[in-house]
């Protein structure tokens, strides 16, 4: 384990501040496994434009990802980044894609799983929707956090599930920064070894999302598949988002602007996760 910890310190991508892991999706389910395999404990982010400029706005947001177990570039304008900087064998980690490679790998067909987001009912359908395809998967449970903090009594709840059905990974389905601050704030609480925060995964898979085109994901261009379904809530992502991210990246490599890299802390942190 100190050994991959080594390796992960060492190939880090600066993205404007944000330290992104230069793997691929070989790479990070290797390491996935080799941390279920120690009895590891940890948080998995997979971040794109939107996480690292949420990060911008909140820089707070800065150590959480500085803390996880591995960040993994989940748009192509990161794994872009990574290449400019001489990691060539980056590539893009996408969310929805993880959790199928993780759960249909034979070397984690013993691993318990946990589905934790989406509205009441959607990590029923998710749970269903796995099981058909990977029929000898084990999803112990499901929990759809409320849509404000929760209660002290809420997470007794989920603490009491979790100590119940031990899984070795929680799914977690929200939106970003929330699943950052949502695992950030419960997995000391929680016996598991790791939460992994796929973002829209469990829309995808239970169909409310349409996937895109191979082509168009490695063009870049999902964002603009996503807005297509989505306009009413994403516009003012995209609008904002995209061209800032070009602005600040440009400044970064034309050595405008430096942007210092968090260091991993072994601190103890408190983070405040507030709704979905």
């Amino acid at each position: 384990m100190n050994r991959l910890m080594s390796v992960l310190a060492n190939s880090k991508v600066n993205v404007l501040g944000v330290g992104v892991h230069a793997v691929n999706m070989h790479s990070a389910a290797t390491i996935l496994k080799s941390h279920i395999d120690t009895n590891g404990k940890g948080y998995v982010c997979l971040t794109g434009v939107h996480g690292v400029m949420e990060v911008q706005r909140d820089p707070s947001l800065k150590s959480i990802f500085a803390e996880a177990l591995l960040v993994a570039p989940d748009g192509m304008p990161t794994v872009w980044m990574g290449r400019l900087q001489g990691f060539h064998t980056m590539e893009r980690v996408f969310g929805p894609d993880l959790m199928l490679e993780i759960i249909g790998r034979n070397e984690f067909r013993d691993c318990v799983h946990f589905f934790c987001g989406g509205a009441p009912g959607v990590a029923e359908s998710l749970r269903e929707e796995m099981t058909r395809r990977f029929p000898w998967v084990n999803i112990a449970g499901t929990f759809a956090p409320p849509f404000r903090p929760m209660t002290v009594e809420e997470e007794c709840e989920l603490s009491t599930q979790i100590r119940l059905l031990q899984p070795d990974i929680i799914w977690v389905g929200l939106s970003t920064p929330k699943q950052e601050l949502f695992m950030a704030r419960y997995l000391p609480m929680l016996d598991t070894k790791l939460m992994i925060g796929v973002g829209a995964a469990f829309l995808f898979h239970t169909g409310a999302i349409r996937d895109s085109p191979a082509w168009v994901k490695r063009a870049g261009l999902q964002w603009v598949h996503r807005f297509i379904q989505e306009p009413r809530r994403l516009w003012k992502r995209y609008l904002f988002n995209n061209p800032c991210f070009i602005f600040f990246a440009l400044l970064q490599f034309g050595g405008l602007k430096r942007y210092k890299l968090d260091l991993k802390s072994e601190n103890t942190r408190s983070y405040v996760y507030e709704s979905q």
